[in-house]
C-alpha cells in the first residue's frame, strides 16, 4: 500500500519550496516477502538517482521509519493524464495528443539507452503521465521500471490492458513500452479505457471508428505500436518518434505542436564560464582535454575542457574570429593581423606562422598535409601544415570570410563578391557560380551536392562536380550562418531571426524557429538536438526533427560564433567577454 503526499521542504525556511512524498506501507506478515518489498522500494530510489532528463522527476531523500519507506521527489504542478482525459469535454485534439507522445517517445528513449543496462519502463499508462503546467509531460511511478538484460525472463508484472500479451510471460522488452504507449494514445484519442475492454482487442476498435476526427496517418501508427506480435510493432521509440513526426507534416499539425521541454535561462546553469578581455565573437574547439578560443583582446585561450581552468594565451595582434583547428598537435587559426598563427597546443608557444596581405576570418581546414584558409587579400591560400611554405594562392574577386570545406580532390569557398569557387589541390579552378550578394556563409559538401547560403537571402544546393543549380530556397532575409546537414534535413539560420529545416530532397521547409533578432550563428547537430545562437543574447535547444524548443540559455552579449557539442558538453562564447559550458 502507498500513497504520495504534497509536502513542503523546511530545511528552506524563507521559502515555499515544494516536494512530492511517496510513502510505502510495507504491512506483509511474511518477513521474505517484507524484504522483496522493501528492496524493490530501494531500487526504486537508486534507479531514479542514476536518472537526468526533463521528464523525469528528480529524487531529493529516500528514508525508513518503522515499516513505512519514503522517497522525497520533485513536485509536479499539474494533474495526470488520466484526469486530463476524463476532464476535458469531447476529445483531445490530435496535434496536443501528438505532441506528447513525441515528449513520451523521447523519455522511452532515454531509457532504453540508458548505460550501463536499458531501463524498461513496464507501466505506461495515463495515470503515470503528468502534465504539467507549462503542458509538458513528466513521467512518474518508477516503483516496476527495471533494467534490461537479454534473455532474462521477469515476473508479470504491469497493468491489465496497458500491457502487452508477451508481459504476462515476464518477457519485457523495449519493444513493451511501445505497445503501452499504443494503448495510452488510443485511450487518450477515443477515451475507452483499455482495463474494461476484452484484453489485446485493440484491433477491434481502430481510433477512427470511434473517433473519426483523427487523421489516418495516426490511426495507422497506434495500430503498429499496438500490434500482439512485437516484432511487427516499432523497432524502437526513435523509429515511433520519427513515424509521428511525419504524421505531423503531412496533416499540417507539425506548427500546431506547442508542447515543449522548454527549461529557460533560470532552470540551466552553466558548468563553468571563463571571463575573456573582449568579446568572443568566434566559435571555439576541443582538443585533446583543452579547448580553444579567440577573442577580440587578440588573443587565443586554452582552457580546460572540464572546468574552464586557464592554461596559456597566446598573443597575436590582431583580433580573432578564426576558429581553431588542431592537426599534429598544434593549433591553427587566423587573425586580424593577417597571418596564419601555428601554435603548440601544450605549451603554448608559436611554431611558425604564415603571412597573407590581409585580415583572416576566415577558418582554416586541414587535409592532406595541407591548410587551407581564405583572407581579405582576395585569395585562397594552400599552405604545408608541417612547415608553413605556400603551395599556392587562388586569387578571388573579393575577400574571402568562408571557410573552406575540402574533399578528397577540391576546395570549396564562397567570396564576399557573391561568387562561389570549387578549386583542384593544383589551385586551378574547376568552376565557379555566382550568387546575388556576398558569401559568409562555409558550405557543406556531399557526394551529391554542395550547400551554402547567400546574402542575396537564399539557401543554394549545387552539384559538387559541376556546380550546376539543383535547387534554391528562399529565406527571410540574407544569411551568413553555415548549414548543418543531419539526415535528409539541412538546417541554416538568417538574418530575419529564424533557423530553418528544408529537406533537402525536395528543397521544401520542414519547420522554422524563431528567435527575437538576426542569426549569424550556425546551427550544430548533435545527437537529436540542434544548438544554435542568436544576436538576441541566448543559446537555443531544439529537437532537430520537429523544431520543438528543449531549452534556451541566455548571455549577457549577443551570439555571433557558433557552438561546439563535445562530450556531451556545449562550449559558446559571448560578446558578454564570456565563455560558457553548458550540459547538452
Amino acid at each position: 500500500m502507498g500513497s504520495v503526499y504534497r509536502a513542503r521542504d523546511l530545511h528552506f525556511p524563507n521559502v515555499v519550496k515544494l516536494v512530492a512524498v511517496k510513502e510505502m506501507v510495507n504491512m506483509a506478515p511474511d518477513p521474505l516477502v517484507r524484504q522483496t518489498i522493501m528492496q524493490n522500494f530501494e531500487r526504486e530510489a537508486n534507479l531514479l538517482a542514476t536518472l537526468s532528463h526533463p521528464a523525469i522527476p528528480r529524487i531529493y531523500d529516500y528514508f525508513n521509519q518503522d515499516d513505512r519507506a519514503y522517497l522525497v521527489l520533485e513536485f509536479i504542478q499539474g494533474k495526470d493524464l488520466e484526469a486530463v482525459i476524463g476532464d476535458t469535454n469531447g476529445f483531445l485534439a490530435e496535434d496536443q495528443v501528438i505532441g506528447w507522445a513525441i515528449q513520451l517517445c523521447d523519455v522511452l528513449s532515454f531509457l532504453h539507452s540508458h548505460k550501463p543496462d536499458a531501463i524498461i519502463f513496464r507501466d505506461m499508462k495515463p495515470s503515470n503521465i503528468m502534465i504539467n503546467h507549462n503542458g509538458e509531460v513528466v513521467l512518474v511511478d518508477f516503483g516496476i521500471a527495471k533494467t534490461f538484460q537479454f534473455g532474462q525472463k521477469g515476473t508479470m508484472i504491469g497493468t491489465e490492458g496497458y500491457s502487452p500479451p508477451e508481459q504476462y510471460r515476464g518477457e519485457a522488452t523495449q519493444l513493451a513500452d511501445i505497445y503501452s504507449l499504443g494503448a495510452t494514445l488510443h485511450h487518450a484519442l477515443t477515451r475507452r479505457d483499455p482495463r474494461l475492454e476484452p484484453p489485446f482487442s485493440f484491433g477491434e476498435r481502430p481510433v477512427r471508428r470511434i473517433n473519426p476526427n483523427i487523421s489516418v496517418e495516426l490511426e495507422a501508427v497506434i495500430a503498429t505500436a499496438l500490434q500482439y506480435n512485437p516484432s511487427e510493432r516499432f523497432p524502437s521509440t526513435d523509429k515511433m518518434k520519427d513515424a509521428l513526426l511525419n504524421v505531423a507534416r503531412k496533416t499540417g499539425t507539425l506548427s500546431k505542436i506547442t508542447t515543449t521541454f522548454s527549461a529557460t535561462a533560470s532552470s540551466i546553469k552553466p558548468l563553468w564560464t571563463f571571463k575573456c578581455e573582449d568579446e568572443v565573437r568566434g566559435t571555439p574547439c576541443v582538443y585533446q582535454g583543452s579547448l580553444f578560443v579567440g577573442c577580440y583582446d587578440n588573443n587565443l585561450y586554452a582552457l580546460s575542457a572540464a572546468d574552464g581552468q586557464f592554461q596559456w594565451k597566446y598573443a597575436t595582434d590582431g583580433g580573432i574570429v578564426s576558429r581553431p583547428a588542431v592537426f599534429d598537435g598544434n593549433v591553427f587559426f587566423g587573425s586580424e593581423d593577417k597571418n596564419l598563427h601555428v601554435i603548440n597546443a601544450r605549451s603554448g608557444k608559436v611554431s611558425w606562422t604564415y603571412a597573407t596581405n590581409g585580415k583572416i576570418r576566415s577558418s582554416p581546414r586541414i587535409a592532406e598535409g595541407h591548410v587551407f584558409i581564405g583572407s581579405d587579400d582576395n585569395g585562397l591560400h594552400a599552405v604545408n601544415a608541417n612547415t608553413g611554405r605556400a603551395l599556392w594562392k587562388f586569387d578571388t574577386s573579393d575577400y574571402i570570410h568562408s571557410t573552406p570545406f575540402v574533399t578528397s580532390d577540391m576546395v570549396y569557398v564562397g567570396a564576399e563578391s557573391g561568387d562561389f569557387y570549387a578549386v583542384d589541390f593544383r589551385g586551378t579552378m574547376k568552376w565557379r557560380f555566382p550568387a546575388k550578394r556576398a558569401i559568409t556563409s562555409s558550405p557543406i559538401v556531399t557526394s551529391q551536392a554542395t550547400y551554402f547560403a547567400s546574402l542575396d537571402s537564399a539557401l543554394y544546393a549545387l552539384d559538387a562536380k559541376n556546380g550546376w543549380l539543383i535547387w534554391k530556397f528562399r529565406l527571410g532575409k540574407g544569411s551568413i550562418s553555415s548549414p548543418a546537414l543531419a539526415d535528409d534535413y539541412i538546417f541554416v539560420g538568417a538574418a530575419d531571426g529564424f533557423i530553418y529545416c528544408v529537406d533537402v530532397r525536395t528543397s521544401k521547409e520542414v519547420w522554422r524557429f524563431h528567435t527575437d533578432n538576426q542569426i549569424g550563428s550556425s546551427p550544430v547537430i548533435y545527437k537529436d538536438s540542434l544548438y544554435c545562437g542568436s544576436t538576441d543574447n541566448h543559446i537555443y535547444c531544439l529537437e532537430y526533427r520537429s523544431g520543438r524548443l528543449r531549452w534556451k540559455f541566455e548571455t549577457g552579449g549577443q551570439i555571433t560564433g557558433s557552438p561546439i557539442v563535445f562530450d556531451d558538453i556545449v562550449y559558446i562564447g559571448s560578446t558578454d567577454h564570456q565563455v560558457y559550458a553548458l550540459f547538452a
